[in-house]
């Protein structure tokens, strides 16, 4: 076999591989004695089908099997030869593969950089100190409180934070349009889910009452033929309701697990989760600046084919999170490329310096650590050991879990060079992200003593 390499343009090669003809033919008269044994023509015992009929009838075929199988053995072995990682897979065309001449092909493929990873000794990191404070635990519960508030009818006119239940019409230029018009519709007062206007004009009306508005859609309105589109919107109040908050007593500490100790307990438990998890959003900050300082500070090229691999994946992923129960009759190449582009190549650019520091510092994942890791995880479930069995039991969830403790294990090595300050911060400094990724009722949930319930992983 012979082969040469040539760099065409940054990370692209261009691989020339020569095999020769005796190896071709040799393989593929190998293949045809072994299926003449099998071979049913008629005039011929089974068996007995002389070798030049079993060439002309197949070899044609069998020969397009062999040279696939022999271009790309030869590739793998071409590229183990020359010591070449190729990043995704080559695009291959023939150049001569006539009968009776050797077989020769070109290999076009993305190599993996070579990745010289920042000073750990210049990058900075600031990491914030904060405390829960009483007053930082009275804000999670009145918090919680509201979100496990009630509705009661009432027989008075509308105010804010009410919830009404209301019918509504909604026109343009004396048309219904799409999304107009509902019957029993609940809406909260203040909640903004309304375009601007409709819920202020519904403050002072009583149950029965009907009122018709004039409204103007905002200009980045979602629907483009309502766009800044003046609206005329009937409205009828059918019901007014109170918000009612729950009493800190027994039978709300109960929804939240907490069933002797009363006041003092639950409070105890809501600053235990408060602490788990300002240290889990302090780690978090400084994990994210050390990882912002090794992308800012490493500059190299991107494979393209693996790029496009993430843009993919975080397509699909999109696509599911936000497609619904209809997303796999829809095909998900409608989200462009555009949209993931900025977002795939910082990943990707992430994930090949961490994996040039895990190989050059060969760090492995430490297995304390990761028992630690799987056992904080499951100490929020009502039966712990069932969890942990079941993580030591699951490959593909060990193999994430360990991922995640090498990620940790790189952050402590740079942080034991990089210059560290720290920076004295509130709980709601903490705790707010950089990026918003999910909503804040939902970080305020993790915070509050989970209800006993038999929680199944796979949710």
């Amino acid at each position: 076999m012979q082969v040469s390499i040539e760099t065409t343009s940054g990370l692209e090669r261009r691989l020339t591989i020569g095999v020769p003809a005796a190896e071709i033919d040799n393989e593929v008269n190998s293949r045809l004695k072994k299926a003449a044994h099998n071979v049913r023509i008629d005039g011929f015992r089974q068996g007995k089908v002389p070798f030049k009929i079993i060439k002309r009838r197949f070899g044609a075929g069998v020969r397009q099997e062999v040279l696939g199988d022999v271009m790309n053995e030869s590739f793998y072995k071409a590229i183990e030869q020359e010591d070449i990682r190729p990043a995704g897979q080559p695009s291959v065309e023939p150049t001569s593969m006539e009968e009776g001449s050797d077989l020769e092909f070109v290999a076009t493929f993305e190599v993996y950089p070579e990745i010289d990873v920042v000073a750990f000794d210049i990058l900075s990191v600031e990491n914030p100190i904060a405390e829960v404070t009483e007053a930082d635990m009275d804000t999670m519960i009145e918090t919680v409180r509201q979100q496990q508030a009630s509705y009661e009818p009432v027989e008075r006119q509308v105010a804010m934070e009410d919830q009404v239940t209301i019918d509504y019409e909604g026109t343009k230029d004396g048309e219904a349009f799409e999304g107009g018009t509902a019957e029993g519709s609940t809406l909260v007062l203040g909640s903004n889910s309304m375009i601007p206007g409709f819920e202020d004009a519904i403050v002072g009306m009583s149950a029965g009452e009907e009122k018709v508005v004039q409204l103007t859609f905002p200009e980045d309105y979602h629907a483009e033929d309502l766009k800044g589109a003046d609206a005329e919107f009937k409205i009828k109040v059918t019901e007014v309701a109170e918000k009612t908050l729950p009493e800190l007593d027994d039978e709300f500490y109960e929804k939240f697990g907490v069933t002797e100790g009363g006041e003092e307990a639950f409070r105890k438990e809501v600053r235990k989760n408060m602490e788990r998890e300002l240290k889990q959003a302090s780690k978090n900050k400084v994990k994210g600046q050390i990882m912002d300082g090794l992308v800012a500070g490493t500059q190299f090229d991107l494979p393209r084919a693996v790029v496009a691999t993430e843009i993919d994946a975080l397509r699909n992923q999109a696509f599911q999170q936000f497609g619904g129960a209809g997303a796999a009759q829809l095909d998900s190449s409608i989200l462009p490329d555009d949209l993931f582009q900025e977002q795939a190549e910082k990943r990707v650019t992430l994930g090949l310096i961490l994996a040039e520091i895990v190989k050059k510092e060969e760090i492995k994942a430490d297995a304390d650590k990761v028992r630690q890791t799987i056992e904080e995880m499951a100490s929020t479930y009502e039966d712990p050991e069932q969890v942990i069995e079941w993580y030591y039991s699951n490959q593909q969830q060990m193999a994430s879990v360990e991922s995640l403790v090498i990620e940790e294990q790189v952050v402590e090595k740079i942080l034991n060079s990089a210059t560290v300050t720290e920076k004295t911060s509130s709980y709601e400094e903490v705790m707010k992200p950089a990026q918003p990724t999910q909503n804040e009722e939902e970080v305020v949930d993790e915070n509050i003593p989970e209800e006993d319930q038999d929680k199944s992983k796979s949710d």
